[in-house]
């Protein structure tokens, strides 16, 4: 079974505050504009739908509202929240992420260290939760890097660079490597800005 990695670029304070916010415009703004994309999440999901999950709207409405959640159907509540950073921030190139199979996230990993690349994992947005009390036991899963943090991996990058410190690497693992640097790049060029990502 093969997984995937979506990454954006967002305030990672901001898209937490979303939760328990109760904004009831925002949740008016995404049922009007991506009315189309809840429907379709709703026909994937309808067989766990009919047996008592709420639909992508019921999730949405309920992580804004920081609640009720059913957990018996936690993976609803993640993906809401996922819709929530996707229509807040800037969707980050995963060509090396989408999709892949098993410990290859500890493995650009490895290959980040190599590089004395210490401040990011990738593997951590595989293991960490969901802000606010959502439930996370399901997929996806989530994680987050502040802009500090995107900044001192650049700068550990930077480091390797002058020293010329260039261990021997997997070519998949120095384009996924590359990509992770894109994602610090970004970071670095948005002040207050970090990336989210879910494992799915």
């Amino acid at each position: 079974m093969s997984s995937s990695l979506s990454v954006y670029l967002l305030d990672p304070k901001a898209a937490r505050a979303l939760v328990g916010s109760g904004d009831d415009q925002l949740l008016d703004v995404i049922r009007d504009r991506f009315g189309d994309d809840l429907a379709a999440d709703d026909r994937y999901f309808s067989s766990r739908i009919a047996e008592g999950a709420p639909t992508a709207y019921e999730a949405l409405r309920a992580v804004v509202h920081g609640g009720p959640y059913d957990e018996e159907y936690a993976f609803q509540y993640g993906y809401a929240y996922k819709r929530l950073c996707s229509l807040t921030g800037s969707f980050l190139d995963n060509s090396s992420f989408c999709p892949f199979r098993g410990d290859w996230l500890e493995t650009v990993d490895e290959g980040l260290r190599a590089l004395r690349i210490k401040a990011v994992s990738v593997a951590d947005f595989g293991y960490g939760g969901l802000p606010g009390g959502i439930p996370s036991y399901d997929l996806p899963r989530c994680g987050e890097w502040t802009h500090e943090e995107c900044l001192e991996a650049l700068e550990q990058f930077e480091r390797t660079k002058q020293e010329g410190h260039a261990p021997p690497l997997e070519p998949e693992v120095v384009d996924a490597v590359m990509d992770v640097i894109g994602w610090l790049r970004h970071a670095e060029a948005r002040p207050g800005l970090g990336v989210v990502g879910f494992v799915s």
